[in-house]
């Protein structure tokens, strides 16, 4: 059984887990790198837990934690984004993912949103079919380049 628990600063180490092993599993995927947290110190975690408007949910399977996700409220009015979405692959497969999107959309209706966009890299399909089976569609909008400087990011969104 999936099971969400919203999480807070003071749950720095879990994300800290969740966060480095999705930074090592798919480097490709995030906007930021393994090597740029690895060594961050308590105080960078729990700020990032902090964040004004943040929402973190962390996805547990039989007690182990599998999966996470968050929301920030974006700078376009009435709009919120998904960002730092992981499932182990332990937890692929299973519905972890479709639990956390469920979660972040409840969170952002509650803020007042009409409206979720999360970023994509290009080339991570699984990710890109999880978003678009979850109702969300490209919105034309041109994305960054990623760490790696080869591969740009999409946007996607959804109305909710």
């Amino acid at each position: 059984m999936i099971e969400l628990r919203d999480i807070g600063p003071d749950d720095w180490k879990l994300w800290r887990e969740l966060r480095l092993a999705a930074l090592a599993d798919t480097p490709s995927a995030f906007g930021s790198v393994h090597a740029d947290w690895v060594d961050a110190p308590e105080e960078r975690w729990r700020e990032r837990l902090t964040l004004p408007g943040c929402y973190q949910v962390i996805a547990s399977l039989d007690g182990t934690a599998v999966g996470m996700a968050g929301g920030l409220p974006a700078d376009e009015p009435g709009v919120a984004e998904l960002v730092s979405m992981w499932i182990s692959p332990t937890g692929r497969g299973k519905g972890v993912g479709d639990a956390l999107m469920a979660a972040i959309e409840d969170w952002a209706r509650t803020t007042g949103a009409h409206t979720l966009e999360l970023a994509v890299a290009d080339g991570n399909e699984p990710a890109r079919n999880l978003y678009l089976r979850n109702g969300f569609t490209d919105s034309g909008a041109p994305g960054n380049l990623m760490p790696d400087g080869v591969r740009m990011e999409s946007w996607l969104r959804k109305q909710l």
